[in-house]
């Protein structure tokens, strides 16, 4: 694991070297990246320079044992050395952390994608419950909510709804509830008691920035119309809704939120870059299928990931077998423990592979 350190150590040299270099100054975009690179390598370079120290009480210790024969001093220098193997096992675990490979979307801004699927109204409903969630979750941890778009059921809840999660590391957490969640509870409008099974989809993008992606607005067909409501009833009488079209690859967003066709505009435009974005990521992801297939954020959109069980009051991950007796509290946001639980399974995984390695 030494060796891996100093490679890291290498790397950072050639990043001090980069930066000052003034065809990357000019850069703006390959800055930025050697910047993030820099500041994440700061963990390892820490850890590799405690190593050192202890590697080198060790091997003074050592030499004191072989060469000296006052009993005080050899004694004392036995003591420095059990403490000292100590520190180098406990710090041989936390290297194996840090060489855990960073997904480098992680720290970015989360987009979030809510839609009903099968159930019908219920749905919908529950759409708006794990909507609620995510707010409730985001409220914890001090993240920034924006609305980009809301279509409301016809009983409730949303049958889609589409926002921005702002706050370091959002993707990071929020990647991991990617992919179906399923409901099982009595609907309102169930007559006879019967327990009905319904269920929503959540898509989960790293928020691209411009420094990610390059979109020639040449490339984008703006379609503007009237914001509406519930119904079609018209909710003003300017254009002000957006519709932004990719035409390269036939990403679609749009925005009506915003009373400002502007606001709307800028707000469709970073939606559609996501889009873009995470598409590339979807076909880098498929290259590496082989490793990702044991990870617990696989992007499989697809996926039953989750079950929330009224009746019993549970909620079960099926991607690492975890369930909790606390339904009423998740839903209610209390989503970190099941969000270091599959934090912990990722890691688990990765760090199969960097072992390997």
């Amino acid at each position: 694991m030494l060796d891996k350190l100093e490679a890291l150590e290498q790397r950072k040299s050639e990043i001090d070297q980069l930066i000052t270099d003034p065809q990357i100054l000019s850069d703006q975009k390959q800055y930025s990246k050697l910047m993030k690179e820099y500041k994440n390598l700061s963990p390892a370079m820490d850890t590799l320079q405690l190593l050192r120290s202890i590697n080198t009480a060790i091997s003074e210790a050592q030499d004191i044992l072989s060469s000296e024969n006052e009993a005080e001093l050899l004694s004392m220098a036995r003591e420095e050395l059990e403490e000292k193997q100590k520190e180098l096992e406990q710090i041989t675990e936390k290297i194996k952390v840090i060489l855990i490979p960073k997904d480098p979307e992680d720290d970015k801004n989360a987009i979030l994608e809510i839609r009903a699927g099968t159930g019908g109204d219920e749905a919908s409903i529950f759409a708006g419950d794990l909507f609620r969630m995510f707010c409730k979750y985001a409220e914890d941890k001090k993240w920034k909510i924006d609305i980009v778009e809301l279509h409301d059921g016809s009983s409730g809840g949303y049958k889609e709804v589409i926002f921005n999660v702002m706050g370091r590391g959002a993707y990071g957490i929020l990647k991991f509830e990617a992919g179906v969640h399923r409901v099982q509870r009595v609907p309102k409008t169930e007559t006879q008691g019967r327990v009905h099974t319904s269920a929503a989809s959540v898509v989960v993008m790293p928020e691209a920035e411009e420094f990610d992606i390059s979109i020639d607005m040449n490339d984008i067909r703006r379609d503007f119309y009237c914001s509406s409501g519930p119904g079609g009833q018209s909710v003003n009488t300017t254009y002000s809704a957006v519709r932004l079209t990719h035409i390269p690859t036939g990403l679609v967003a749009q925005c009506q939120d915003e009373k400002s066709q502007h606001r709307n505009f800028d707000k469709a435009l970073s939606v559609l870059r996501s889009r873009i974005y995470e598409q590339e990521l979807q076909k880098k992801m498929e290259r590496e299928s082989a490793e990702r297939k044991s990870m617990v954020s696989s992007g499989d959109r697809s996926a039953k990931i989750r079950t929330y069980n009224f009746p019993q009051g549970r909620v079960t991950d099926h991607r690492i077998g975890l369930t909790l007796y606390d339904l009423e509290g998740i839903l209610n946001g209390n989503l970190q423990k099941v969000s270091d639980a599959l934090l912990v399974a990722e890691n688990i995984e990765k760090l199969k592979v960097v072992t390997k390695n």
